[in-house]
């Protein structure tokens, strides 16, 4: 247990609870499994599976933020996160495992998650999409409906105009 990088994940989370226990222990794993490093930049990105508190542990331990561009969410509602090595190539999916019992009550299974080793909380698994590309920085495009900028790949044509995602009006005729 690194009491440093705990302390750090309370602190950025604003509390102690399971779900930030569980994102601590995953990325511990990782930065285990990846010879102890993290991320400085773009080196290491992480998919979760999940938008709850693990996700905080996730970037401070092992520095993958959505800012950077190397923390990428997918919401399957599943408490599993595929990592990444840019350098190593190495890239593996960690699975919580729900099979590990344990207590029900809440401080009890802090605790118990607290003290559990790492590799025998999370199944290792292949990941299940490659690598994703680095973060592209993309220019803005000024909605002509709102007049607020947007990202240039997010922009739509509606009635022949440029057009934001809250802007833009689905057409669709499937139910």
């Amino acid at each position: 247990m690194n009491n440093e990088l705990w302390d750090e994940c309370v602190k950025f989370h604003g509390h102690i609870c399971p779900g930030l226990t569980i994102g601590y222990k995953a990325a511990m794993l990782a930065r285990k499994l990846f010879d102890g490093k993290s991320a400085n930049d773009e080196e290491i990105v992480c998919i979760t599976e999940n938008d709850a508190c693990g996700v905080d542990g996730i970037q401070v331990v092992l520095g993958c933020t959505f800012g950077k561009g190397n923390l990428i969410y997918k919401d399957h509602g599943k408490v599993a996160y595929s990592f990444y090595s840019r350098d190593s190539k190495k890239e593996f999916r960690l699975v919580f495992r729900r099979d590990i019992g344990g207590p029900t009550k809440r401080d009890e299974k802090q605790k118990f998650l607290l003290n559990s080793a790492e590799e025998d909380l999370f199944e290792i698994k292949e990941v299940k999409q490659p690598l994703p590309q680095k973060a592209k920085l993309f220019n803005t495009v000024i909605c002509e409906l709102c007049k607020e900028g947007a990202a240039e790949h997010r922009i739509r044509l509606f009635d022949g105009k440029k057009a934001c995602v809250d802007c833009f009006e689905e057409y669709t005729r499937v139910y």
